[in-house]
């Protein structure tokens, strides 16, 4: 007896007329189902194959991915987790990925070729090199090996300039640099970061590049899992034996700023969104999506809620984030064009209940020092400007801090869950006798832990949470 596989949506267009167009350093699953699909419907649309994508990547653990996509004639596999249905395809768009080595002789060489007219990037928030004033951390080691060295980077910034240097002394125009990281101003960071890593080594080259080079900003958006072997078994189920492919929700949404001096493809026709009101999209997600992650995220790991469905399938969590979002996030994010944002934050709720991704509450903890600054604290300082004392959102960060002190309410150990782990831990156990020292943090909080109400708040929720728990100190504040 024959089992017929589900079918497998394969490039529809001739990979072989594909010309690179496009260098895009750091192939993590998110890039793979995002960038790379849109560029995969645009080629199916028989346009814009002469912007077929180059991977890149400057770590050394980038060289397992190379090896991975290589031996699949560099083809990703992206299933769409529907809660209807799952959905398989072969994404054709990159046709190369270049050798990862020390000094990132290649990349440099890749970046330098006429043919390249942009330079995308997907390193993760934490990978831009900024410290806490928004500034280029320039005590970073990494930067300042490339500022000493930099016909010799080793990271991607570095080699960005490494390739500019080498295509003005050519006489070819630069690339634009295309940053697809989900943080507010990614292209605006990126400037800093490469015209301040620039600054350390050649002053008037920095001052080229600031002016000669584009960095649009954008708003990126679709929910991937990390993969395990339930991906790769979703894979198997499909007839294909790939050990990195990729799972994402159906939705996915990418908004850019059109700046692209050195020309790019007509991703309009795909569903790309050109506007230069980005940040208003930016802020809409940031506050509503990633703001609401948190929210969600640390009551339920405190109640030691594994996955985000379940998460949202807890009475108190969804009832939680749906009064935060709508009396303290909603009511002060700016409007956004075309877009009703009640609309939005349904399909937001819809995308956090699908239970075929299983993203994880653990992923959505990751990493609060670097998020907190960015998806909660705006919400908050924006309140108190218009006279409000948002308590939901200051439980929200009380709640992170229960969080980072290491056990759940029932006593299970939480394992180090951000890159500053053992000094949050230290932290918060003793903001439980000094709720004060949590909001000292300025790099988080700014000026806020000298908000007498703010300090207040927060305090009486630590105590709350270490005193009842969660599910008492959620339930109380939803009574009201």
């Amino acid at each position: 007896m024959s089992t017929t596989l589900p079918a497998v949506s394969l490039p529809a267009y001739d990979r072989a007329q594909l010309t690179p167009g496009i260098v895009h350093i750091g192939l993590g699953n998110f890039h793979r189902a995002h960038q790379a699909v849109y560029l995969d419907d645009l080629f199916a649309l028989g346009e814009g194959h002469d912007w077929a994508i180059i991977g890149a990547g400057v770590r050394p653990a980038d060289a397992a991915m190379r090896d991975a996509l290589k031996a699949q004639d560099c083809l990703s596999t992206v299933i769409e987790l529907d809660p209807t249905g799952k959905r398989a395809r072969r994404v054709g768009a990159m046709i190369d990925f270049i050798p990862v080595e020390t000094g990132n002789g290649a990349l440099i060489a890749a970046m330098s070729q006429p043919e390249i007219r942009i330079v995308s990037l997907t390193v993760t928030e934490g990978g831009y090199f900024m410290d806490h004033a928004g500034r280029l951390d320039t005590g970073a080691a990494e930067i300042a090996a490339d500022a000493a060295d930099p016909e010799a980077p080793g990271t991607a910034f570095g080699a960005i300039l490494a390739s500019l240097k080498a295509r003005r002394a050519a006489g070819i125009p630069p690339f634009t640099v295309m940053s697809c990281d989900n943080l507010p101003g990614n292209g605006n960071v990126t400037r800093q970061v490469v015209v301040g890593l620039a600054r350390l080594s050649d002053p008037a080259f920095a001052d080229w590049v600031d002016a000669h080079v584009a960095f649009p900003n954008a708003m990126v958006d679709r929910i991937t899992p990390a993969t395990g072997e339930r991906e790769r078994a979703m894979a198997l189920a499909f007839g294909l034996d790939d050990p990195v492919p990729v799972t994402c929700e159906p939705f996915r949404q990418w908004v850019l700023e059109d700046d692209f001096p050195a020309g790019r493809p007509a991703l309009e026709k795909v569903g790309v969104v050109f506007t230069q009101q980005v940040h208003a999209y930016e802020t809409m997600k940031i506050r509503i999506l990633n703001g609401g992650h948190a929210l969600i995220a640390y009551p339920a790991g405190l109640m030691d809620v594994d996955l985000v469905h379940e998460a949202m399938a807890e009475p108190l969590v969804a009832a939680f984030l749906e009064k935060v979002e709508r009396e303290e996030i909603i009511p002060i994010v700016p409007p956004v064009p075309d877009t009703d944002l009640d609309a939005y934050y349904q399909v937001i709720r819809e995308r956090f209940a699908n239970p075929e991704v299983a993203d994880t509450v653990r992923r959505l903890c990751l990493d609060g020092s670097n998020r907190q600054p960015k998806f909660i604290v705006p919400s908050i300082r924006d309140n108190r400007v218009a006279g409000r004392l948002p308590r939901g959102l200051i439980l929200g960060t009380a709640l992170w801090c229960r969080y980072c002190a290491g056990t759940t309410d029932s006593g299970t150990v939480i394992a180090p869950n951000d890159p500053n782990w053992e000094a949050l831990t230290a932290r918060a156990r003793e903001a439980r006798q000094n709720p004060a020292a949590w909001l000292a943090m300025g790099e988080v909080y700014g000026d806020l832990g000298a908000d007498e109400e703010v300090v207040a708040a927060f305090a009486e929720a630590l105590d709350a949470l270490w005193t009842n728990g969660a599910r008492a100190v959620l339930t109380e504040y939803l009574e009201g």
